[in-house]
């Protein structure tokens, strides 16, 4: 897997969750510049789930049995941010910018364990 890449995912995903975190506590919707943050993460998570499905493709695999279960976090790492998206879009008070904070933190985390599995962790303790 690309590690910068994680990395720079799971930060960019983080200051996101902060920027909307800090809005949340000020009592503003989520704005159209939060959204485009929203947007920069997302190209950032497309970008990691080309890259990685090229080079699993290529014969690259996850540490141990864990090809499916990184798949899967690889295909659903994308869909947190238009998902908390389009709840915030429903939802203009602080609580959108709540939502968009909390599905940014989830997102920085899912990147943990996308790590995680690639170097064969299974995450059972």
């Amino acid at each position: 897997m690309l590690t910068p890449l994680t990395v720079t995912v799971g930060v960019t995903a983080l200051l996101l969750a902060l920027w909307c975190g800090y809005a949340a506590l000020r009592g503003q919707p989520v704005k159209d510049w939060h959204y485009l943050g929203m947007a920069l993460v997302l190209l950032l998570t497309l970008a990691q789930l080309v890259i990685a499905l090229a080079r699993l493709s290529n014969g690259e695999r996850p540490a141990g049995d864990g090809t499916a279960v990184f798949v899967s976090y690889l295909v659903s790492i994308p869909l947190c941010l238009p998902v908390v998206g389009v709840v915030a879009l429903g939802e203009r008070s602080r609580w959108g910018s709540a939502t968009v904070a909390a599905g940014a933190l989830v997102l920085a985390v899912l990147q943990l364990r996308l790590a995680d599995v690639w170097a064969g962790g299974t995450g059972g303790g």
